[in-house]
Parts: C-alpha cells; sequence; structure tokens
C-alpha cells in the first residue's frame, strides 16, 4: 500500500492528471470554437456541414468538414497555447553559463605548480 500511495503521489502522476482534466475542458471550447466558424463558413456558402457534398459518386464532403475542423482545432491551439507559451519562453531570463569545471590536466598542472611552490 506504501508503494502505491507514492505512487499516486509522485508529481508526474498528480501532473498527468491535472493535464487530463484542463485538456478535457479544453475540448469543450474548442469544439464550441470550431462550431461557431462553422457556423460562419455556413453562412457565407450556405451549409455548415460539407458532409454531404458529392463529386460524381464518391463522398468528399465527411472529408472536407474533417480538415476544416481540424485546421480550426490546430490554430486555436497554436494562438492560445503554442504561441504565448513561447512568448513566455522567450521572456524568462536565460541561465547564466555555467563555469566549465576544470580538466584532468589542468588540475594536475595547478598541483603540480602548488608542489613545486612549497618544496
Amino acid at each position: 500500500m506504501k508503494g502505491f500511495k507514492e505512487f499516486l503521489m509522485r508529481g508526474n502522476v498528480v501532473s498527468l492528471a491535472v493535464a487530463v482534466i484542463v485538456g478535457t475542458a479544453f475540448t469543450a471550447v474548442v469544439t464550441a470554437f470550431s462550431k461557431l466558424i462553422m457556423s460562419i463558413i455556413g453562412l457565407v456558402f450556405g451549409e455548415p456541414n460539407f458532409d454531404g457534398l458529392n463529386i460524381g459518386p464518391v463522398n468528399i464532403g465527411v472529408f472536407i468538414t474533417a480538415v476544416i475542423n481540424f485546421l480550426l482545432i490546430a490554430a486555436v491551439v497554436y494562438f492560445l497555447i503554442v504561441k504565448p507559451m513561447a512568448m513566455l519562453e522567450a521572456r524568462k531570463p536565460k541561465p547564466a553559463d555555467e563555469p566549465v569545471p576544470p580538466t584532468t590536466e589542468e588540475l594536475l598542472t595547478q598541483i603540480r605548480d602548488l608542489l613545486a611552490k612549497d618544496g
């Protein structure tokens, strides 16, 4: 039981749970936005759903609707998540370069010089 509790309390499990919950809520927002845009497309083209569009015997409307929904979702994710996060990362101060530790040869040279100085 102790191991299971430790597993659950690790940061990555809790973070994953939060991500799933936020992702689910965000899905509802993106779906609503997609429906809004499809309604606007419907005003322009006469119908917000292209599922009935056929070219001869081939129904390409389902594919067109799926591509439009994908592009809308990708745009929302990019402009509401990716781009703002990139801007925040760019504002974050860069860490100072860590000093490079001396090589073994440099350390041996320092020891030799100290021994020569003392002797």
